[in-house]
């Protein structure tokens, strides 16, 4: 694949990040469990989209950009771009929550369901949990049924426009119901596994499940 880097690890950045999740950092202790307000407990709306990412910023040649979706799964598959455009188009209009504590509303997002991606794969019964890979080096981790949700997709537009780089693009993984550091960018690999496997932020003290209404920010 033709790509290019631009930017450092940012790890003073890092290792703050892991001194919120010791004290606890922005945590109110007030649980919205129904979901009565549309701004979870702690956070503040934002009109633009702040960038947030480890310091590595990958730009990738859409022409030969590839997703590989693999283990657990009767179909492995690695997918183009074309081919990735040419399954069934997939719209949603979410909110963002940022476990740093801003929420931005009405994001407008285009690409492919995460649903329709688990028709043509066929994960197993063993099948558990969804671990993801990023271009950067970045891993995430949710349960399957987290990851089955109806509004969770692979976009590659946002607000009618492709995903610039510093978002993500040319593809990200958009999972609206939990803290957005579980919709990892520049995602390149997509494994259906029968065991969890805890990715960056959650080996470093941050929740597993990541509820914004339950304040799941840390473990």
């Amino acid at each position: 694949m033709t790509r290019a880097f631009t930017g450092n690890i940012r790890d003073k950045l890092i290792a703050a990040k892991q001194q919120w999740a010791e004290k606890g950092r922005l945590l109110t202790g007030v649980h919205d469990e129904n979901h009565e307000n549309r701004l979870p407990p702690g956070q503040r709306e934002v009109k633009d989209w702040p960038v947030l990412d480890l310091g590595i910023t990958p730009h990738l040649n859409e022409a030969d950009w590839q997703l590989a979706v693999k283990g657990e799964v009767a179909n492995p598959v690695s997918l183009s771009m074309t081919q990735l455009l040419d399954l069934p188009a997939f719209y949603d209009c979410s909110d963002i929550h940022c476990v740093t504590s801003w929420s931005r509303y009405e994001n407008y997002w285009q690409g492919v369901s995460a649903r329709e991606l688990a028709r043509l794969v066929q994960p197993t019964d063993a099948a558990r949990h969804v671990l993801f890979t990023a271009h950067d080096g970045y891993t995430t981790n949710v349960t399957i049924e987290q990851f089955l949700d109806d509004d969770v997709l692979l976009a590659h537009h946002w607000q009618d426009q492709p995903i610039t780089d510093e978002h993500g693009g040319p593809v990200r993984v958009v999972i609206p119901k939990l803290y957005f550091w579980k919709s990892a960018k520049w995602v390149r690999e997509i494994t259906f596994s029968k065991t969890d496997k805890p990715g960056f932020w959650e080996t470093r003290g941050y929740h597993n499940n990541a509820d914004p209404w339950t304040e799941q920010r840390y473990d």
